[in-house]
């Protein structure tokens, strides 16, 4: 867990503090929007993910009404960007740059590809909308 949280730290240029924060939302993100059985994979050769995602004290719009975070999707949804641009959001709450935000996607999902494999990432990547570009 902590090679992951460092890694992104570096390669972004951000603290420790806020690396975890930002791989807890890009992996709570993945949980909720990627089919159920490539998560499962994933996180089955990737335990880092979900332990980083339980030790966040906040992500995925957590502390809002069930109804106010469905509602951020619908609305984002019809923006053209759905839950993508809701998360982008959400880093750049943390003061990330768009760069940035870029950097800590690209080694989240090398990472992703490292322990789980193209064909986990790939089937995660093809059923999220843009997701990409940024991967």
């Amino acid at each position: 867990m902590d090679n992951l949280i460092a890694r992104v730290a570096g390669a972004a240029d951000i603290t420790p503090e806020v690396a975890r924060k930002a791989v807890a939302l890009i992996g709570d993100f993945i949980q909720r929007e990627a089919p159920e059985e490539a998560v499962q994979d994933l996180f089955g050769k990737a335990p880092a993910f979900p332990a980083i995602i339980a030790s966040s004290t906040s992500t995925g719009g957590e502390g809002m009404g069930g109804g106010l975070k469905g509602l951020m999707g619908v609305s984002a949804g019809a923006m053209g960007g759905g839950g993508l641009m809701a998360l982008g959001a959400e880093l750049m709450g943390l003061g990330l740059g768009m760069e940035q935000i870029q950097t800590v996607g690209k080694e989240v999902f090398a990472y992703a590809r490292e322990v789980a494999g193209d064909q986990v990432v790939g089937e995660i990547s093809a059923s999220i909308p843009g997701l990409s570009q940024f991967i």
